[in-house]
């Protein structure tokens, strides 16, 4: 059975103070329509920009994950995600008062019960899942870090961390469905070592932190007085280092705390491919750097398959819309400047036509004899005609009409085209036809791949002694 997309039932805000730039902000989450995904609009700023949380608007990795967009910003985006990725809601809009989300306890669950106590709607489209359809790889071997997704009709994460400490040692975490989250993971604190914290505080780089919001493992030897200092700093009586090699602030809610929070910011990070997951995530050494790189791999990888999707597979004994003497009753070209075969579809609003490239051209005769090309002017030529049986279409009498070019934009050629390739061209309308000017995009493929590919321009005149197109 399908599942059905969610979206959450009314609005819900949640209020604190960034990390990283000591800023309050409120946070609401807010229903949205069915396909939007999650999305950020900065209410702050001048025409409420909005940034989608997408793994290619990702601008810093440094000390959270920001994204921007429309030049506007957001940082410290993973644990807002990771929430709504554990909840399983599909489309809301996140609105905030400022650049940076509040960091609450330093974990997702504070947003968790936010967002379930405002409860959920099912919506009418279908949620699509993307299967990892086999093992993907990511590694930066200087830091020892590996990633890798495998199949699995679930959603499943592994997390290792060894930070080479006596004190936090090695650690792992995992959950066997993302339903686990909100019980295992949702709650898990961020954590920082001393010595990091030190360095922080020094270039006042958390401006927002204090003891309340983040694990702190104690990995050298500390005297009173740098107890004492950091007592001071934080507003505290006194600060001591506990048995488990933390700072007496917090207690530890689970053993492997850290770990599971290594795991919660994975799960946020990989939401920005833009699409729910169903597959197992093992990871040794993560960092937002690495999830951000893994999640661009798994959303190229994505953007691929959807493209090869698109592409028909024509049957050549299927009988074609148009054959060559058909289509030379529309067109007024004639060899050797008719460029296309056949026309395999046709509707009001696209075009598809098929190109056979053989050494018998007369174009082979003087362009590269040696190493035949066919000329990439050519190919936009070829396309062009095909775009014209889609705009003569549109006339009861065609074949007392041509089109003529006006502009030609984004031109680009991907690939060589040789004797024996078969180009099929595909050309649909960006705009409705106005006035006998028509607007198209269209695209070459030879086999599976993209050869060429322009935005084209043409209008329909009436026929006069002098033919041109």
């Amino acid at each position: 059975m399908n599942v059905k997309q969610r979206t959450i039932k009314a609005p819900v805000s949640v209020s604190g103070t960034g990390l990283h730039t000591g800023q309050s902000v409120t946070l609401t989450f807010n229903p949205a329509p069915e396909n939007h995904g999650y999305k950020f609009r900065r209410v702050d700023m001048e025409g409420s920009p909005v940034i989608d949380a997408d793994c290619d608007n990702v601008t810093d990795t440094s000390r959270g994950t920001t994204i921007t967009q429309n030049g506007a910003s957001v940082s410290t985006i993973e644990h807002v995600l990771a929430a709504l990725v554990g909840l399983e809601v599909d489309n809301v809009l996140i609105d905030m008062d400022g650049p940076e989300t509040p960091i609450m306890d330093g974990s997702s669950i504070q947003f968790v019960d936010a967002i379930k106590d405002t409860g959920f709607i099912e919506q009418e489209a279908d949620r699509e899942y993307y299967h990892i359809p086999y093992n993907i790889h990511y590694s930066e071997p200087d830091r020892k870090v590996e990633m890798v997704a495998m199949p699995l009709d679930d959603y499943r994460f592994t997390c290792m961390v060894d930070y080479n400490s006596q004190v936090l040692g090695s650690q792992h975490a995992s959950i066997s469905t993302i339903s686990e989250f909100n019980k295992e993971i949702a709650s898990c604190r961020t954590f920082c070592f001393l010595h990091e914290l030190e360095m922080l505080l020094k270039h006042d780089l958390i401006k927002g932190g204090d003891l309340n919001n983040a694990i702190v493992v104690v990995d050298k030897e500390v005297d009173e007085e740098e107890l004492a200092h950091l007592a001071r700093i934080f507003n505290r009586k006194d600060i001591k280092v506990a048995p488990q090699g933390i700072l007496n602030n917090i207690e530890l809610r689970h053993q492997n705390e850290p770990a599971r929070h290594k795991l919660l910011d994975m799960i946020g990070d990989l939401a920005l491919v833009g699409v729910p997951l169903r597959g197992h995530i093992m990871a040794a050494r993560p960092g937002h750097a690495a999830n951000v790189a893994f999640a661009k791999k798994i959303k190229s990888l994505i953007k691929k398959e959807r493209s090869r999707k698109h592409i028909k597979v024509y049957d050549p004994n299927a009988k074609p819309v148009y054959d060559t003497v058909e289509i030379m009753k529309i067109l007024p070209h004639r060899q050797p400047m008719l460029m296309i075969d056949k026309i395999l579809e046709l509707t009001k609003s696209h075009v598809v036509g098929l190109k056979n490239v053989t050494m018998n051209e007369e174009i082979f005769r003087g362009h590269f004899p040696g190493t035949p090309l066919f000329p990439g002017v050519l190919q936009i030529e070829a396309m062009a005609q095909t775009g014209g049986i889609l705009v003569l279409n549109t006339v009861p009498d065609p074949e007392n009409y041509i089109t003529l070019f006006l502009k030609i934009e984004n031109a680009r050629f991907k690939l060589p085209v040789v004797p024996g390739d078969t180009i099929i061209f595909h050309c649909s309308l960006i705009a409705p036809i106005r006035r006998g000017i028509a607007q198209m995009k269209g695209v070459g493929m030879v086999g599976d791949r993209v050869v060429v590919e322009a935005e084209l321009m043409a209008q329909i005149v009436k026929r006069t002694n002098t033919e041109e197109a």
